[in-house]
């Protein structure tokens, strides 16, 4: 295989790992909504990250020692807390706004990580990609209507959340292939575990069995949301693998419409239209380049 071959087939396996996390982060998602009616958020976020964690733990015992070893220590602290507060945010947002509108803001978070990635990772994005990536913001912003009347405060969870996780891909993408990802995925469990359970305790409500069960369930699939993501930022620049995030939105519109029955206004609609079409055209444009390459 060419090393143009070679760079292709990467580039394919981290869109593959990132289309998977988007699924699991929307199963989770879910979960963490539905709980949210007899729970506080952070005692949701704190099942989340603990379940994560200790099922972590149990299946990665025998290497424990070793994984739990870095030579970056701050950044997987650093990293860790963005993700946790992005899901501490996105999960009010979801609560407040709604699946697929949170979803929608969230999808602001490519135009963040494009910029963050060429002034700290020197990673290069051609006009056509900020160009398409530029249109999601556009999306984006029809959605939230700043300076009008239908302007909500709760959408700045979800806003809040897109430049958290922002700086969790960016930080990701920095590790790189100098940390394992069971390392990278280890601490991003434990710190959000050690976080909310000091927190937790002023939220606390005695869970029953089916949302302790659902509880262990969420943790499962942010679980492996977050190894695929890890993954995905392994292999592949940040800015070409972020537009696949507009995907994400799909997922949300429909788990939203089939269970909650969150129906978006027409504006909602159209901004995520323009969001999702900016997406298939930076992936047309990637496609393009890497033919080129072959």
């Amino acid at each position: 295989m060419t090393r143009h071959n070679l760079k292709y087939s990467t580039t394919n396996q981290a869109i593959l790992f990132m289309i998977t996390t988007l699924f699991m982060f929307s199963v989770m998602d879910i979960i963490a909504k539905y709980l949210n009616d007899n729970y506080e958020t952070f005692q949701i976020v704190w099942a989340r990250y603990t379940s994560q964690t200790v099922l972590a733990f149990l299946f990665l015992a025998p290497r424990l020692k070793i994984l739990l070893k870095t030579e970056f220590l701050k950044l997987q602290l650093i990293r860790s807390t963005f993700l946790f507060l992005a899901t501490c945010c996105f999960f009010n947002g979801i609560y407040l706004v709604g699946l697929a509108k949170s979803a929608a803001i969230m999808a602001i978070n490519p135009l963040i990580i494009t910029i963050l990635a060429a002034m700290f990772l020197n990673e290069k994005a051609g006009v056509r990609r900020y160009l398409g990536i530029s249109l999601g913001f556009i999306g984006t912003i029809i959605i939230i209507r700043p300076g009008t009347d239908v302007f909500e405060i709760n959408t700045l969870f979800p806003l809040g959340a897109a430049v958290c996780y922002s700086g969790y891909a960016i930080s990701t993408r920095f590790l790189g292939s100098e940390e394992s990802p069971w390392t990278s995925f280890l601490y991003t469990a434990l710190m959000g575990a050690i976080l909310a359970s000091i927190i937790v305790p002023f939220y606390w409500t005695n869970p029953k069995i089916l949302d302790l069960m659902l509880m262990i369930s969420m943790g499962i699939a942010g679980g492996i949301g977050h190894y695929c993501i890890i993954k995905a930022f392994t292999l592949a620049e940040a800015s070409t693998i972020a537009p696949y995030s507009y995907l994400g939105i799909i997922f949300a519109t429909i788990w939203g419409m089939i269970i909650f029955h969150e129906y978006p206004d027409i504006e909602t609609y159209f901004g995520t239209l323009v969001i999702v079409m900016a997406g298939l055209y930076v992936w047309w444009r990637e496609n393009q380049s890497n033919q080129r390459l072959l």
